[in-house]
């Protein structure tokens, strides 16, 4: 019995990871990955970062033997810069921490905490409504969170899904952030890839699934790869971990999101020394910035404009507020006013837009042996590496 796992992004690697017996994963693009993948170049696609209540990633992590390459670059609490008013501060990511005057994010009041706990309750309306109330609060701490973890503009993301993430991150310890050390090749892909071939696990890339032959008995028979058609023997299975565009493409009638968000990351390449920093920024361009040795990554979430401007117009503005956090907390390295070589990685649809009212994911087994996978299946979490994961595992369960 075989099972075949139609995409090498993030959830498709941790089904194949979860399947027992024999397995062959088919990806149709030259890289591994998905949408949290390493380019050609080397340069990740994006800045994909993690908690510690992200339990399903770190397990994955853990799985494949790259638990070490994820690091905790700001454990004293991110440090912020507000581009309106110039101030710099740490700013702790969990609540736990807010006992810290210098460490909690304005307006965080005792009424303010009440409104934000208040989303973890019943109800689903927008973020932006749910604490319309608590606007300095709600612009240095909240919807900071919902465009990092929902990628959702806070006036129509869901306070539901907000609510979800809230209730992980309260635990001690599972408000850490973690980032790649060296990139999201080394540290997350290359060693999935390499877990996998040691399980002997097949993997064809360049292989892009055209259609799926379905019997009368609804069971798939068959997997059509433009000039070869690949018979499925009895036993045999499929996990279909593709966008959702292609699932609906490939079983028409499909309820899948159709309205996404665009993520917008800048890559300049720069010198400097030190360790991995992670930054914020409010009221900017910027809104996360990593500094790696050899690159300094600039992300834009929810980026429905952003993502329409020339990398030339973009780059001389993020450098400049990248030049003003380099300032303010004393990076080192030399930070010339003319900007580096910037390269622009635009990911138009990087995740569904999660608004109140969402229709729930379809089932996860749509056909006796064909599951879906993918972070747009997940029913309570917002579309993440941690969401893929689960999702993942969820399907190969489902076939058993």
């Amino acid at each position: 019995m075989t099972t075949h796992v139609i995409g090498a992004g993030l959830a498709g690697l941790a089904a194949a990871l979860a399947v027992r017996g024999r397995v062959v994963v088919h990806e149709a693009a030259p890289l591994a990955g998905g949408r949290a993948r390493a380019l050609a170049d080397g340069l990740d696609n994006g800045t994909h970062a993690l908690v510690g209540a992200n339990r399903a990633a770190l397990g994955f992590l853990r799985e494949i033997g790259a638990r070490d390459g994820w690091v905790e670059p700001e454990p004293g609490g991110l440090p912020v810069l507000d581009m309106a008013d110039g101030r710099a501060r740490r700013v702790a990511l969990s609540p736990l921490g807010w006992w810290r005057k210098d460490r909690r994010p304005e307006g965080a009041g005792v009424r303010a905490l009440g409104a934000l706990l208040r989303l973890a309750g019943p109800g689903d309306v927008s973020v932006a409504q749910a604490m319309a109330g608590h606007p300095a609060f709600l612009r240095g701490f909240v919807e900071p969170l919902v465009i990092a973890a929902l990628n959702t503009p806070v006036a129509e993301a869901s306070s539901r899904r907000l609510g979800a993430v809230l209730r992980r991150v309260g635990a001690p310890g599972a408000a850490r952030l973690l980032v790649a050390r060296r990139g999201l090749g080394p540290d997350l892909v290359e060693p999935a890839l390499a877990a996998l071939r040691a399980r002997g696990v097949e993997i064809r890339q360049g292989a892009r699934l055209r259609g799926l032959r379905i019997g009368e008995d609804e069971v798939v028979t068959a997997l059509e790869f433009g000039d070869e058609t690949l018979a499925l023997g009895d036993g045999d299975s499929v996990i279909l971990a593709v966008p959702p565009w292609e699932a609906a493409r490939l079983l028409p009638g499909l309820p899948v999101p159709v309205a996404h968000a665009p993520i917008l990351n800048l890559h300049f390449a720069h010198q400097t020394p030190g360790p991995v920093r992670f930054l914020g920024v409010l009221g900017g361009l910027c809104q996360w910035v990593l500094v790696r040795p050899d690159t300094v990554a600039v992300t834009v979430s929810a980026a429905d404009a952003e993502a329409r401007e020339a990398a030339e117009d973009l780059a001389p503005r993020a450098w400049a507020e990248i030049r003003a956090l380099a300032a303010a907390f004393g990076l080192p390295g030399e930070w010339p006013e003319t900007p580096p070589p910037c390269r622009a990685v635009k990911e138009k649809r990087a995740t569904p837009r999660h608004r109140p009212g969402d229709p729930a994911p379809p089932p996860v087994l749509v056909l006796p042996n064909l599951a879906l996978a993918g972070d747009w299946m997940e029913p309570v979490l917002p579309a993440t590496i941690d969401a893929a994961v689960r999702a993942g595992r969820r399907a190969a369960k489902s076939l058993g």
